[in-house]
C-alpha cells in the first residue's frame, strides 16, 4: 500500500506493507487524514516513533469482527489499550500502561491507504459530518477535554494562548461553554477568525502579563508557551498544558510554587461530544482548512503544515 513513513527521515513509500492483523482489529480504508502538530514534533524526535505517521482520519471499514461496522464511515480513538492493567481497570484506559497510540507509539497510523484499529475504538459518523469535518474529530475531542478537567463558567477569566489549529478549536469549545474567553496569538489572519466567531482576540505583542487570568490554556506548541502562561495566570489559578513539544527549555518554576499555580496536563478527549458538536455545526472547522494534498505529496504536506500561519493541511488518499 502507499504510505508516508518516518524512519529517521520522512518518505513516501509506494509499496509499504499493509498493517498486520490482530485479534479484534478492524481494517479501515483511509479516505483522508489531517496533519497535526504532534506529527511535526515526531519528525523532530518526539516519542522516538518510527513507522506510518498520522492519527486524525476518516475512513471506511473494510473488515471487522463487528459486522455492523463493515462499510460504515468512521473516525477512531487513537489509544489501543489492554483493558487489564490497573489504569484501565480504574477508568484511566487512555493512560493504559501497555497502550500503543495510532501513528505516535508502536502503531502504524493514518497517512496510508489502510490502518487497523480495534472495533471498540471506531465511531460511526453521521451523514451531517462530512469528511472534512470528520478529520477534526480527534483534535476537537482533545479541546473538549479541557472542560472535563477544569471548571469553567461565566465568572472565570480564560485565555487561550496560541492561535494555531488546536488553540482555535479550544477557543470555540470554551466560547460555547459560556466563559468570556480570549485568544492571544501572532497571526492577524487567524485572530480575524476569532472575531468572526465572536471571540475576543489580541496580538501577543500587545500583551503585558498581569497575573490576572483564572485559567490559561497553552496551545502554542512552543517551549516558551508554559513560561508565558505562568506569567499570565493569577495566584492559585490554573494552567492547562495542551502543547507537545520535542525540544526542552530551561525555565524558572519558582512562580508555580510561590503563586500555588495548578498545572494540568491535557491530552485526548471525548469523541462523542466532538462528533455531536460537528453534527450540530456548533464549531467551525471549514475555515481552518488551508490546503488538501495527495498522499504522494505527503512530505511536502508536512513541510507546508510547519510554516507559520498555516492551519490544517489535509492529506487525501485519492491516487
Amino acid at each position: 500500500m502507499r504510505a508516508l513513513v518516518f524512519d529517521k527521515s520522512l518518505s513516501f513509500q509506494p509499496r509499504h506493507p499493509e498493517p498486520a492483523a490482530a485479534g479484534g482489529d478492524s481494517l479501515v480504508r483511509v479516505r483522508q487524514a489531517g496533519v497535526c502538530s504532534t506529527d511535526l514534533e515526531i519528525v523532530k524526535g518526539y516519542m522516538g516513533f518510527t513507522g506510518v505517521l498520522g492519527h486524525e482520519f476518516v475512513g471506511e471499514v473494510v473488515s471487522s469482527p463487528d459486522k455492523d461496522l463493515i462499510g460504515q464511515r468512521v473516525c477512531g480513538e487513537i489509544n489501543v489499550v489492554c483493558g487489564r492493567c490497573d489504569l484501565c481497570l480504574s477508568g484511566l484506559s487512555s493512560h493504559c500502561r501497555n497502550r500503543s497510540v495510532l501513528g505516535i507509539l508502536n502503531h502504524d497510523g493514518a497517512f496510508a491507504e489502510f490502518l487497523r484499529l480495534p472495533a471498540i475504538n471506531l465511531h460511526v459518523l453521521p451523514k451531517t459530518v462530512d469528511d472534512d469535518a470528520a478529520v477534526f474529530v480527534e483534535p476537537l475531542a482533545a479541546a473538549f477535554q479541557v472542560l472535563k478537567q477544569v471548571q469553567i463558567d461565566a465568572r472565570k477569566w480564560v485565555t487561550v494562548l496560541g492561535d494555531g489549529r488546536l488553540g482555535l478549536l479550544v477557543a470555540q469549545v470554551l466560547r460555547d461553554a459560556g466563559c468570556p474567553v480570549r485568544v492571544i496569538g501572532k497571526h492577524p489572519e487567524k485572530l480575524a477568525l476569532c472575531e468572526k466567531w465572536q471571540i475576543r482576540a489580541r496580538p501577543l505583542a500587545d500583551i503585558v502579563p498581569r497575573h490576572d487570568q483564572d485559567v490559561v490554556v497553552d496551545c502554542t506548541g512552543s517551549a516558551a508557551g508554559l513560561e508565558m502562561a505562568i506569567q499570565m495566570v493569577r495566584p492559585r489559578g490554573t494552567v492547562v498544558l495542551k502543547s507537545t513539544v520535542a525540544t526542552g527549555k530551561a525555565m524558572n518554576l519558582a512562580p508555580v510554587v510561590i503563586d500555588e499555580i495548578n498545572i494540568v496536563g491535557s491530552r485526548c478527549g471525548p469523541f462523542r461530544e466532538a462528533i455531536r458538536a460537528l453534527a450540530e455545526k456548533r464549531v467551525d472547522v471549514t475555515s481552518l482548512i488551508h490546503r488538501r494534498m495527495k498522499l504522494e505529496q505527503g512530505v511536502e504536506a508536512m513541510q507546508l503544515a510547519e510554516r507559520p500561519g498555516v492551519l490544517k493541511v489535509i492529506v487525501t488518499m485519492e491516487s
